[in-house]
């Protein structure tokens, strides 16, 4: 239960961090966010707990903003 409700605040945060933006984000920021959400999803899956959780969200944050960042510079 603990795991659901913080990944429902991490995804609602990153509904807010990005709607509260005064201009569009660009594709690192959506990377970024992306990322860190599916990366909480995935570290909370397999390796349950907070650790797994927080573990997965920040390398997802990493590893998003890094594709994000080579998109942007594509453009």
């Amino acid at each position: 239960m603990m795991t659901k409700t913080l990944l429902m605040a991490t995804a609602a945060a990153s509904l807010i961090a990005l709607t509260g933006c005064s201009t569009n984000p660009n594709n690192a920021q959506i990377g970024t966010a992306t990322g860190a959400v599916l990366g909480g999803v995935a570290g909370s899956a397999l390796g349950g707990g907070t650790l797994g959780t927080v573990g997965g969200a920040a390398a997802g944050a990493v590893i998003g903003n890094e594709v994000g960042k080579r998109q942007d510079q594509k453009r």
